[in-house]
């Protein structure tokens, strides 16, 4: 691994570029007291033979699906996940913090996974308030906030709106994070073309499951590079859970994690913060993402691992571990 070396995103043909923009996008946690949840958790039981989940409804209405692993007095560590996916994804993580004595929690975003598929809400406000939400109901203090991708700009968003307010926020941890904001613009000269994520909408649009598995296949876990050692079941579980949410969820999130500037809520983050980045993610190029928002955090530390992907908590997840677990207990 090195640190500080300014590198650029790699040279993927026009198909691979837009797909894998997409990915970046992809993935991959309203705001005030407006957005809060009722105070209402459904909790796992069978009732007349119908088996029901972990949810809490937020006001308006929207239920949150999230597992919540481990011993309720041991500090809890709460992951947000990349687009479209779930809180599946984090489970290599999720084991092996468990394994420690963690609490765990890894919950839907709106409209993805088992969450509610609702038609309104898909902005980074309305994620980090269904956040607080799940936080204000699970009591969690002391918490390590850890995103990936668009997770990454939820949790983002959380911590500096929520979190830090409530004083419930120990640590943040931004993995292949989408911040401080993906488009290009006068302001972000090195973003990416509107374009492209408009290409994003048109491909979902058009042909959601195979566009589904030609981001998987290809960019989001480096599968497309020379010598690759390609995993069926990573492709299949990765097409699985974007596939279980709502399309409609998806194509407007590819707006709330390409244009949403996070500039304002970096500067105001002030907890221990760890950006880590693979220097080969196609999905999130580093140069435009994780060399700028480590220098707008105050407390932040930035970690760069060579020639990872974008997916690099799943194909390189005993490194990730090791290295979240020194962060988390530091």
């Amino acid at each position: 691994m090195s640190k500080g070396k300014d590198f650029g995103p790699a040279s993927p043909d026009r198909r691979d570029f837009l797909v894998l923009g997409l990915s970046a996008a992809a993935l991959v946690a309203v705001s005030p007291a407006s957005f809060a949840a009722r105070s209402s958790v459904h909790s796992p039981s069978i009732n007349r033979g119908i088996m029901t989940m972990s949810t809490v409804t937020t006001q308006d209405g929207v239920e949150i699906f999230y597992k919540d692993w481990g011993p309720k007095d041991a500090q809890p560590i709460l992951f947000h996940h990349g687009w479209p996916l779930s809180g599946d994804d984090w489970d290599s993580q999720a084991l092996f913090f468990v394994g420690l004595g963690y609490r765990v929690i890894a919950h839907d975003r709106r409209g993805h996974g088992r969450s509610s598929q609702v038609s309104d809400g898909h902005d980074m406000d309305h994620y980090a308030a269904d956040v607080a939400a799940l936080v204000q109901h699970l009591d969690l203090r002391n918490a390590v906030h850890i995103g990936h991708s668009t997770g990454g700009g939820e949790a983002t968003r959380y911590v500096a709106k929520h979190g830090q307010v409530q004083q419930r926020v120990a640590k943040l941890v931004l993995i292949g994070a989408v911040p401080p904001i993906m488009v290009k613009t006068p302001a972000n000269p090195g973003g990416l073309p509107i374009e492209v994520f408009d290409d994003f909408r048109k491909q979902l649009a058009a042909n959601r499951s195979q566009f589904y598995l030609d981001i998987a296949s290809g960019p989001f876990y480096g599968f497309n590079r020379p010598g690759a050692v390609v995993s069926q079941g990573i492709i299949q579980n990765w097409w699985r859970q974007g596939m279980a949410g709502a399309a409609k969820a998806h194509y407007e999130c590819i707006k709330a994690f390409s244009e949403t500037d996070f500039t304002d809520d970096l500067r105001a983050i002030t907890v221990p913060t760890l950006v880590m980045h693979g220097d080969d993610d196609q999905i999130v190029p580093i140069a435009d993402s994780a060399l700028l928002s480590s220098k707008l955090l105050k407390n932040g530390t930035l970690q760069v691992f060579e020639k990872y992907p974008h997916g690099m908590c799943t194909t390189h997840a005993d490194v990730l571990n090791q290295e979240l677990l020194k962060f988390v207990r530091g």
